[in-house]
């Protein structure tokens, strides 16, 4: 099997995860070379994670390394940028999320990767988390009878929410109605490191193609965290528990695992049910075994199997596209006047344009039709997403 050569861009504690993995993935992945602005830190990076060269300046790092990937993990609104130089260079690019600030952006990157030639993957990792792809399996058995509802909080912003639902429903979201607010709350330090007292809240039914009804809920800080419930006709799954109706059985989530050189590492999920349904772990032999580390090497390895075996990605450009288009959705009812959404939408939106507007006012030129201007910007860790419609 062939091994690719993986830049990386960015040295922060997200980064340094991945490239945790990409170290183990040695039969797939050689890591030729990572850049980040601070040059000490891109040496400790190197140094951890077994880069071999390290950088300050992207494009000579793509032009004289010529990775045959290329993985952003910089700050927000600086990855379309980054995604845009890579395949101007004709590298392949991994992504962290989302895939653009707005879907204007987004087609801007998707444009350049197709006529440069080079695949796009998005590095959203809550799908296939462990307990979420035995979530996916139960569901297809068959075990909930029909799905009627699905109930989502989310406390930071529902991209990932979104988009654990509607992998595990299977179908496009067909319609949106949102309510956003904003409060002032004590201060406090935002997403970004600087000083807020503000907060948004966001509240939503989204309704599905194939007749699920998902209830949709940001709130400020309280009881609950992050959690969706998926519920049917026969029963319902519930954080890592599936209840059934039929004799009011409940079936906990068992993690199993083996020892690997000394090591306790994940071999598979599973529910007793009769037959019970397992998911099993295919990153056992590597001794990858967290939550997210096994999401991160199902991105990397998605990326890999692409290039080497000419398969299609597991996430891609189109389902980025929609995870994003029901973030923009439930702003946009919210700010104008709580009207249904149809999906997908047609043109800019008033969320997308201040959106936009912030970024003008925050760096200089416009994300759609200045990038060359936007190539030598220093961008910060909090996005204009953060700044208009709070998300990460």
């Amino acid at each position: 099997m062939s091994i690719l050569r993986i830049a990386v861009a960015g040295a922060g504690p997200r980064a340094n995860d991945y490239m945790a993995t990409i170290a183990k993935l040695t039969d797939k992945y050689k890591f030729c070379a990572i850049c980040d602005k601070n040059i000490e830190r891109a040496k400790s990076a190197a140094e951890k994670h077994g880069a071999e060269t390290v950088y300050t300046d992207v494009e000579k790092m793509l032009q004289t390394e010529k990775p045959d990937v290329f993985f952003g993990l910089t700050p927000t609104d600086s990855l379309s940028i980054m995604t845009i130089i890579s395949a101007e260079n004709k590298v392949s690019v991994i992504r962290e999320i989302p895939i653009a600030i707005t879907r204007q952006v987004a087609e801007t990157v998707i444009q350049s990767c197709k006529q440069n030639g080079v695949k796009l993957e998005i590095a959203e990792n809550v799908w296939v988390w462990p307990h979420e792809r035995l979530k996916k399996k139960i569901i297809e058995s068959g075990l909930l009878g029909k799905i009627l509802h699905v109930r989502l909080w989310y406390t930071s912003g529902a991209y990932h929410g979104f988009n654990a639902v509607r992998m595990l429903l299977g179908s496009k979201a067909k319609r949106v109605l949102g309510y956003v607010g904003k409060v002032k709350v004590p201060k406090y330090i935002s997403y970004g490191g600087d000083p807020s007292n503000t907060k948004i809240w966001e509240s939503a039914i989204i309704e599905f193609q194939n007749g699920v009804t998902c209830q949709y809920g940001k709130p400020l800080p309280g009881p609950r965290s992050s959690l969706w419930e998926i519920e049917g006709t026969e029963g319902y799954l519930s954080g890592s528990e599936l209840v059934l109706f039929d004799g009011n059985k409940h079936y906990s989530f068992q993690d199993g695992y083996e020892e690997i050189d000394g090591e306790q590492v994940l071999d598979h999920i599973r529910i007793d049910t009769d037959p019970p349904i397992i998911w099993k772990n295919p990153f056992k032999k590597y001794g990858i075994s967290g939550t997210d580390e096994v999401a991160k090497a199902s991105i990397l390895c998605s990326m890999h199997s692409a290039l080497t075996e000419n398969v299609e990605l597991i996430y891609g450009a189109e389902n980025a596209l929609r995870d994003l288009e029901l973030c923009i959705a439930v702003q946009e009812s919210g700010i104008t006047g709580n009207r249904w959404i149809d999906l997908p939408i047609q043109g800019e939106t008033e969320i997308e344009r201040l959106i936009h507007k912030e970024f003008r006012h925050k760096y200089g030129h416009d994300p759609v039709n200045e990038i060359e201007a936007l190539k030598d910007t220093v961008f910060t860790r909090a996005s204009v997403m953060w700044t208009v419609a709070g998300w990460l």
